[in-house]
């Protein structure tokens, strides 16, 4: 399975953010997309998970599945996490899971474990820190499989902590043969070729 993009262009309120960027990503490998604030990095993951329209070029998975579109196969986590505050992080997760499909029950307690939230399941998310309702967006990767992770600053709000049981969570889908795209300022705390936006 492979994801490249040829000569892909964004145009954003009649400006151009980026133009002519290739790139391709293997199974079992991570890109880590970076540049500086602007330069397109949410533009081009939005892109890639049909969120945005795109302005020039193609993007493709190959090897997925042909039934389904790209942005089925994929997960995009953005710079907000799509809780309720009003259900437990376990009903969040079930909502999420009923939404996107797949998985059971008891795949989202061990989801819940694996993000480090076994002991909050039943709590409403309103009361969880911003760490934690992080890690429920991460138990979300993991609740629903889909080969393609696409990561907006995925370890803000973050503690050292969080950061490690992302890093192992990630290693564990690239060793499956998943496939991360992420947009960082930051180490990843996984091995990751680099694309830069903007670059001279």
């Amino acid at each position: 399975m492979q994801l490249f993009g040829r000569d892909v262009t964004c145009v954003r309120g009649g400006r151009e953010i980026f133009a002519g960027l290739d790139f391709a990503l293997a199974a079992g490998t991570a890109l880590a997309i970076t540049g500086a604030n602007g330069a397109g990095k949410s533009s081009l993951l939005r892109i890639i998970a049909g969120l945005l329209p795109i302005s020039g070029g193609a993007v493709a998975l190959e090897g997925g599945d042909g039934e389904l579109t790209l942005a089925e196969q994929a997960h995009y986590l953005g710079h907000r996490d799509p809780i309720k505050g009003a259900l437990t992080a376990r009903e969040n997760l079930a909502f999420w899971r009923d939404y996107l499909g797949g998985g059971d029950g008891e795949d989202l307690v061990v989801s819940l474990k694996a993000a480090g939230l076994g002991h909050v399941a039943d709590l409403p998310a309103a009361y969880l820190s911003a760490g934690q309702r992080r890690r429920l967006s991460m138990a979300r990767l993991l609740a629903v499989k889909r080969p393609l992770w696409l990561l907006d600053e995925p370890t803000s709000a973050l503690d050292t902590a969080g950061q490690a049981v992302f890093a192992s969570i990630m290693t564990t889908h690239l060793a499956a043969g998943g496939l991360i795209a992420a947009a960082t300022h930051t180490p990843l705390g996984i091995a990751a070729d680099e694309l830069r936006i903007g670059a001279a």
